[in-house]
Formats: structure tokens, sequence, C-alpha cells
């Protein structure tokens, strides 16, 4: 049985269908797992053994049955902690909402149960949501699965690394910044992040309602596909024959290749290679509107979020990192009408920019430009948490900014991803591009 928990959940899923595997020993090997792994704890903030157990039990009864609601029903998958369970705390890794216990399940959590999944409990994550990191010495830090020493990255930390360390087929993370596709990079993931409005965020714990996403963190771009479609009730699009002869992607030199660390840089150029020599076409381009649009964001991302917390937040500053404090309190001198402008001109920016790729089925760039940073050096109490964390959500934050769908595929170098961007409602398509990318790659 331990076998099958590093297996992806497609081939765990087809392997329940043909009774070959059995759901309700699947979900204690998972269990089992997180209890006597030493990072366990760093991992999840606690599992959901009785729920996970029955919801087990139905998907062996549904499987004996012929009457499998789903290419996923039996599969083990993790939630972060943002995601309402009904009676078990959701606590957003804050130690603000401590003793939070919903009464209902999120929707997504809703739809991915009728699709079968089995819910194995709550992952850590960076304080309500705000680090590209992961660093949280509130609740815990997650560590990366290439080292140990060093983060996963964040918000949706131990998201990726259940998955990372096979404690957990796929996870359910949230981005609002980069919080699915920054760990999922640093873990040798697949990350989706979703075009916001897509999938649900009724039942989530907001950050910024405007930029805040849904997305799976798998271990393949098939994986990714059948979890969108356990996240919103519907159909995996066909990925069969998908194929990068004949594509053009778009890699924009401006902002995101500065400041690329050696080994990042040239995975992402390894691959660039991979990605032509199966027949992709590759242009570059700088894109100076890109400098006005990030200098957007100081009026944009921390403004919303001190808006939505500023009250709890400042009832008991002293339960929050310093680090998480401060970047929330960022958003306190930002005026109303500073922020309708940056809006403004943010709209204008994305319709621009989607003129200006629309002929390209895709923009690649770095998933991140650096590698994830040891825990202690970012815990030293200088700069460098500062300048980590921008650099670490620098690259994914283009997919945000223009209110794309974006996905991340591992390079085969640990820690490496390269990322597509695509426009808002192209999901589907750029889950083909993934599926060829990853064949590339491999």
């Amino acid at each position: 049985m331990k076998d099958w928990l590093t297996k992806s959940a497609a081939e765990q899923g087809r392997a329940i269908g043909k009774r070959d595997l059995d759901p309700v020993a699947l979900a204690e090997a998972y269990l089992d797992a997180i209890e006597a792994h030493e990072f366990g704890p760093r991992i999840y903030a606690r599992t959901t053994r009785e729920r996970a157990l029955s919801e087990a039990a139905a998907a062996h009864d549904r499987a004996k049955s012929g009457m499998r609601v789903g290419p996923l029903d039996g599969v083990p998958i993790s939630w972060k902690d943002l995601f309402d369970t009904a009676g078990v705390a959701t606590e957003a890794g804050s130690a603000l909402l401590e003793g939070r216990v919903p009464d209902r399940d999120a929707r997504v959590l809703r739809a991915a149960t009728r699709a079968g999944t089995v819910c194995l409990g709550k992952t850590h994550m960076s304080e309500l949501a705000f680090s590209g990191l992961g660093l949280n010495p509130i609740t815990a830090s997650s560590p990366c699965v290439n080292d140990h020493e060093a983060i996963s990255g964040g918000s949706s930390s131990g998201a990726a690394a259940s998955v990372a360390f096979g404690l957990a087929a796929a996870a359910v993370g949230s981005d609002t910044g980069g919080s699915v596709r920054i760990p999922a990079a640093w873990n040798d993931l697949v990350g989706l992040k979703t075009t916001s409005g897509r999938l649900s965020l009724e039942g989530v714990v907001p950050l910024c309602k405007r930029f805040d996403t849904v997305g799976p963190l798998t271990r393949t771009v098939e994986d990714a596909a059948l979890m969108l479609a356990a996240l919103e009730g519907g159909s995996a699009p066909d990925l069969s024959g998908a194929s990068l002869s004949g594509m053009r992607f778009l890699v924009i030199e401006t902002i995101a290749l500065d400041a690329v660390e050696p080994v990042p840089g040239q995975a992402f150029d390894d691959s660039v290679a991979r990605f032509e020599a199966a027949g992709a076409v590759i242009d570059r381009r700088t894109m100076p509107m890109l400098n006005d649009v990030f200098a957007l964001m100081p009026a944009l991302f921390p403004a919303e979020a001190y808006g939505q917390w500023k009250d709890v937040i400042e009832a008991n500053p002293e339960k929050m990192f310093h680090e998480i404090l401060a970047r929330f309190r960022g958003g306190a001198n930002v005026s109303g009408p500073d922020f309708v402008a940056a809006w403004n001109t943010l709209e204008a920016c994305r319709a621009t920019f989607w003129e200006e790729v629309a002929g390209y089925d895709a923009v690649l760039i770095p998933s991140s430009p650096i590698l994830p940073p040891n825990i202690e050096k970012l815990m030293r109490g200088d700069s460098y948490y500062v300048s980590a964390n921008l650099l670490a959500l620098r690259n994914t934050r283009l997919g945000n900014l223009m209110g794309a769908a974006s996905l991340t595929v591992p390079t085969g170098v640990p820690s490496c991803g390269a990322m597509f961007v695509t426009a808002p409602g192209c999901e589907e398509r750029l889950l083909r591009i993934g599926a060829a990318a990853e064949m590339a790659l491999q």
C-alpha cells in the first residue's frame, strides 16, 4: 500500500475503478503516514480521520456496486486551512481565528465531496494567506521537499508539502498573488491558478476578494484537470493528443527575467529549448507597460487585505508574526481615491496587455526567479524576509494582475518551474498546453 501514496490521483482513481485498490485501505494508509511522518505536524494543522474513513467507505461501496461518481471517487486529498469544513476548525493559519469552527463546508469542498474525493484534513499555511513564502512561526512552517531546511512556499505551504511528501494524492489551495504556483514550483508539482470567479469562494476565508482564486496542486497535469472538474462539478477537458507543434509562446523579458537566480534561470532556458524542439514557436519581447502595472501593487493588494482584516488585526495585533502584520498595515495609508484610481488603471492595462499578446497561445516565464529560501535565514529579522517574499511573488503576480489563468509545471530541475499564462477563462486550453509541455520536459 505504501507505494500507492506517491502515485498520481488519476492512477489511484483508475485502480479503485478496477477494484485493484481499496479506498478505505488507501485512506488509512495516508492517515497513518501523516501521523508517523516527521514533518506531519508541520504539514497538517489537523486531520479529519472520522470523515475520511466514512467517505472512503462510501467510495468502496460505490466501486463495488459499479456506481462510482467520478474518476477521483475514493481518492484522498488535503485542503488548505482556509476552506470551511463543517464542525472542524478552520483558522487560516492565524491565532486571530483560533477556535473558529464553521457549520458548513465551503462550496468547492461540497462539490469535491460529491465527486467522491476523500477529505484527509487541513494543511498549514501563511497567516491569513498573506505571504508567498509559507513561513509561519505562529502555527507551523512546512519544509520544502528538496531541502528540509528551506521553506515550502506560500501561502499554500502545507498543501504543496502534503502532496510532495506523499501525504495526499492532491491538494486544494488558494492563489491571490501566487499562493498555489509558488509552492507547487518549489516542490516539483503542477499548480493551477484559475480565473477569478471560475471557482466559488463561498466558505473560503478571504484575503483580497478581487484577486482570490481556488486551485489544485497535483503531481501531473492530468490530475490538475481532474481536480478542476471535481471542484466545479463539471467534466475534465480531454488532454489526449496534446501537442506543442505549432504553438506560439511569448517570453516577456520585462521584469519577469530580472534578478533570476542561475539555477532557475538555466532551468527555464533549458525548458524553452525543449519546447522549441517539440515544435513550439518562441518569441521574446519587452513590455514596458508592465512597469506601470507592477507599480500599482502597493495600492491594490495591501489596501484590500487591510480593509478586509483591519478590525480583527488591530484588536489583537500581538497575535501576529510581525512580518505579516507589517504587510497588512502597509495598506493602512492607501486612500479610497487612490485605490479606485489604481483599479481603473489596472483595468485599462489589462485590456492593452491582452491585445498585445492576442496572437500567442500563452505567455511563458519562470515560475519563480529564486529557489526556496532557508527558514533560519528568513527568521533573522533583517530585510531578507521582505526581499525574498517580493521576489517569490513577482512573476506569479503577473497572472493575478492580468486576471489570467496560469499553470506551473516542473522543469525536472528541483524547485524550478515553467509557467504558462493564458487569457481569462481559458483553463481547458491551458491544461492541454500543460499536458504537452509536461511530455516535452519528460
